[in-house]
């Protein structure tokens, strides 16, 4: 079973009304452990649509990025979610529909092979069409152990 205590979730962009309008990044965020998972949630809305990629950074500034591959998929109703779909680094367009979702994953490799340590998510809106979204960044097996809780005197 996967230790969920060894993740760390980060808010990527709060939501917001018209939560992708014009361009859009997320916090600048330090992969560790296997990687990072964005995901992208919408509530009331149009029929807007966005360019999604992931940016590698090399601080949190960022001072220099680089677009990298990544893997996507929606989360739709039962009995099941699409399947994962490999992103090039031009990313993939997404209708910001009314109540929806969906997750980007990206390895730390991904991350490493550009020589950075941090990511963010970018989206650039094609058409305009307001909508209330964010994102939540899910850094995946950062193998922080918990604190004892126990005091050693």
């Amino acid at each position: 079973m996967h230790n969920i205590d060894a993740d760390h979730f980060v808010v990527g962009i709060a939501p917001v009304a018209d939560g992708f309008a014009g361009t859009k990044t997320s916090d600048v965020i330090k992969v560790a452990g296997d990687g990072i998972e964005f995901i992208v949630f919408t509530g009331v809305g149009a029929t807007g649509t966005s360019i999604f990629t992931v940016l590698a950074c090399d601080d949190v500034t960022p001072t220099t990025t680089a677009a990298v591959t990544f893997w996507y998929k929606e989360i739709t109703s039962d009995p099941g979610d699409t399947e994962w779909t490999l992103a090039t680094v031009a990313g993939f367009t997404r209708a910001a529909g009314s109540n929806a979702m969906f997750r980007i994953w990206v390895p730390a490799d991904h991350i490493g092979e550009k020589g950075y340590a941090y990511a963010q998510l970018n989206a650039v809106e094609v058409v305009d069409s307001p909508v209330l979204g964010g994102v939540l960044a899910r850094i995946v097996n950062t193998r922080r152990q918990p604190q004892s809780s126990t005091v050693i005197t």
